[in-house]
């Protein structure tokens, strides 16, 4: 893992993987932080290589204000790798988690977690290739149980189910930040995140044949397969929304091998609530309200999931308003794109979305409650939303904070322009 941040804080106290580091990880929430002694391990712990836009931005090579129209242009013009290599610059070694220092976040945690792991799959029926990450608890030292959300992965994993093989996979922990970025982008299912990520890469990215497999370099790469017929409880974890999630029944990963960087390897954790979990999780989203808002309301400028709402259920909308109603239709466009998100804001082009100060600036003094708040009751929402129903249901809130179009001129913002 290529570390550029100048910034990096290190950590030499001896710590614990267990409880110790992740308490002390959340002491710096927007730094990159390397822990340099871990108890018990020959491997240090990184995280927070992608939990700041600035940070992200930089690793696509980009503006803050450019990532989500960098996105889009990399999911539309994917480019096919055609560079290889193979695990000379590795060890390969039998399957054994306990030489990796896997962290314990939280006291009720259901087990250690590993939280940066990218999962890579093939479909059994088309042969594409997947990527895409998931938290995976330790179950001993040859076995995880990994969360499945109905996506891509889940959708290979009902196809093997359905040939009564077990699906061969690769983790690949500790990567290049634009690689994790690819991997959480949301594509159709007959497209390779890899030739995203081979995009943000200008064609230089170069993969590892790992079996059947095609991964990136990472510092740890991990092969196994996913059981078809073996499920264990799977929990508790923390979640965006720093609140647990539910135990449930998951599949487990018995595996086989694992490979680890000769030069200087990293464990890659992201803590879990925190900024990069949170960016991750949520940014990539961002491309599809942006697209969706733009059907509706060509003039949209820009889309932001906030960090105060978890980078899912919050949403601020920017747009060059040309009509009364945009910003209404700008907000209905945007809860549809994503249906996790609770409540959106439409802004004009003079706020700065990624300053909630400034979104705030426009609510208190461009809304007219009975008039620019839209409320939605009884909808689908997130099952991450701690106040939504049994059944999933919550309410929605737009608020339509731009400026009427019939007087302008009591908008103005004087301080722009003198």
């Amino acid at each position: 893992m290529n570390l550029t941040d100048e910034n990096i804080i290190e950590i030499t106290d001896e710590l614990s993987s267990e409880y110790e580091i992740s308490k002390i990880l959340r002491e710096y929430p927007k730094d990159t932080v390397i822990v340099k002694n871990v108890k018990g391990y020959d491997i240090p712990v990184v995280t927070g290589i992608c939990n700041t836009r600035d940070k992200i931005a930089k690793s696509i090579n980009c503006e803050v204000s450019e990532i989500t129209e960098k996105i889009i242009d990399a999911m539309e013009n994917p480019m096919e790798v055609t560079k290889f290599t193979d695990f000379s610059e590795y060890d390969t070694l039998d399957i054994d988690l306990s030489k990796i220092p896997i962290l314990t976040h939280y006291k009720r945690d259901g087990g250690a977690y590993i939280t940066a792991g990218v999962v890579f799959a093939r479909d059994p029926k088309t042969g594409i290739q997947n990527a895409s990450i998931h938290r995976m608890m330790v179950l001993d030292d040859k076995r995880l149980v990994i969360r499945i959300v109905p996506r891509n992965l889940y959708t290979y994993f009902q196809n093997a189910q359905a040939a009564g093989e077990d699906l061969d996979i690769a983790i690949a922990i500790g990567m290049d930040p634009a690689i994790l970025l690819a991997s959480t982008t949301s594509i159709p299912i007959d497209y390779n995140e890899m030739e995203v990520a081979n995009a943000f890469k200008n064609g230089e990215l170069e993969l590892i044949k790992c079996g059947e497999l095609e991964v990136p370099q990472a510092d740890i790469i991990l092969e196994g397969k996913i059981s078809v017929t073996e499920t264990v409880a799977e929990g508790p974890f923390v979640d965006l929304t720093d609140t647990y999630d539910i135990i449930r029944d998951q599949p487990i990963i018995n595996l086989e091998k694992m490979h680890i960087k000769k030069d200087n390897p990293c464990y890659h954790a992201i803590v879990p609530a925190g900024f990069e979990h949170k960016l991750l999780q949520g940014l990539p989203q961002e491309p599809r309200i942006f697209k969706a808002v733009k059907n509706a309301v060509p003039t949209v400028e820009n889309v932001v999931l906030t960090e105060g709402g978890c980078c899912w259920l919050h949403a601020v909308v920017s747009i060059n308003k040309q009509t009364e109603g945009d910003g209404k239709n700008a907000i209905m466009a945007a809860l549809s794109a994503h249906p996790s998100l609770k409540h959106c804001v439409a802004v004009d082009t003079d706020v700065n979305i990624f300053d909630a100060e400034d979104v705030e600036y426009a609510i208190a003094t461009r809304v007219k409650g009975d008039r620019d708040i839209m409320i939605v009751p009884n909808v689908r929402g997130s099952s991450l939303d701690p106040v939504a129903e049994s059944d999933g249901t919550t309410t929605k809130i737009g608020v339509d904070a731009t400026k009427s179009l019939k007087t302008l001129e009591k908008f103005e913002r004087v301080s722009f322009g003198e």
